[in-house]
């Protein structure tokens, strides 16, 4: 399966795919950019964590014009679009969708995604995928699998081909029937749907039911009669609570 129209720049080592990307946005005109590198000396996740870069696991940026007001749906489409890659390659894999933006394979975090704005009208996608490696580190929220662990054979290049050509069409969705056909999917897939869970915001924790994602991506939490609309935050499974 071979992803059309991306233009992809891969680099031995970088800080981040993020930083590179974020240069490449300085000239960008209408292309469809993807950075890949072989290792980061200073990948980074969400909320200022950083992401452990082994060797032999896939890190690429992309690098886009999004003109959409909430970046909500792209942090959607892009966990979705992994989702879906790991399914075209193991569609008997145990794999499933962890609001905001993580895929969970076996019960683990198999991938990461971190949005950052470019500019005035670019959007960077960075995303980090254990392939044949998961980081293993105390600090972590939750704990790690690589696709490799999982009985799931593909090179970093092959998944990236896969990931644009999955991500591509979920883009061309969104353009021709909304948001709504994607909303639908990512719920039909997502771990915990009507299920008891926890989201750690800052300094404090609410709990109630996962009623899922509303129309511009936020989590649905009903707690009691009070339906709360959560616009970040990290969730917790009744069984990880603590």
């Amino acid at each position: 399966m071979k992803a059309r129209d991306w233009k992809i720049v891969c680099f031995e080592e970088v800080t981040s795919t993020n930083d590179k990307a974020a240069e490449y946005a300085q000239t960008m005109c209408d292309e469809k950019l993807v950075i890949k590198a072989k290792k980061q000396t200073a990948g980074r996740g969400r909320r200022g964590r950083s992401w452990l870069s082994l060797e032999g696991n896939l890190f690429f940026s992309i690098l886009l014009e999004y003109n959409e007001q909430n970046p909500g749906m792209l942090v959607i489409i892009s966990a979705l679009s992994l989702w879906q890659s790991i399914k075209f390659i193991a569609p008997s894999a145990d794999v499933w969708l962890k609001w905001p933006n993580d895929v969970l394979l076996n019960g683990k975090k198999v991938s990461g995604i971190l949005l950052e704005k470019a500019g005035e009208k670019h959007m960077i996608i960075g995303i980090g995928v254990n392939i044949v490696q998961s980081p293993q580190n105390e600090e972590m929220l939750y704990p790690t699998v690589s696709l490799k662990e999982s009985g799931i054979d593909v090179s970093a290049d092959d998944f990236l081909q896969i990931y644009l050509k999955q991500f591509d069409g979920n883009m061309n969705s969104l353009q021709k029937n909304g948001f709504e056909p994607l909303r639908r999917q990512w719920i039909a897939n997502a771990k915990g749907i009507g299920a008891e869970i926890a989201v750690q915001q800052h300094n404090k924790q609410i709990c109630g039911i996962f009623r899922g994602i509303d129309e511009n991506a936020n989590l649905l939490l009903q707690e009691n009669t009070k339906l709360h609309k959560i616009l970040a935050g990290d969730v917790f499974y009744k069984e990880e609570k603590k």
